[in-house]
């Protein structure tokens, strides 16, 4: 099954992994991070498909998603 982990301390709320998420399974934590931003979670973890838009379009690469034993990181080139 695959999985979606958000590194909380890296995001900053932008919401872009929400209107990403064909699933519509990730939401805005009620919870602060230590950068004083309502950060990203997985709200419903089963019905994830693993297409990996919501790290694609992670503007703080603060996701990561774990399908089949693989790892897809996004990484910026800058």
């Amino acid at each position: 099954m695959p999985a979606i982990r958000v590194a909380g301390d890296k995001c900053k709320g932008c919401e872009l992994c929400c209107v990403a998420c064909p699933q519509k399974i990730i939401a805005l934590s009620d919870e602060i991070n230590t950068q004083g931003f309502r950060y990203a979670r997985v709200v419903d973890a089963p019905r994830c498909i693993g297409c990996g838009l919501c790290a694609i379009s992670c503007p703080d690469l603060a996701i990561e998603v774990y399908a089949e034993g693989t790892v897809y990181q996004f990484y910026s080139y800058h």
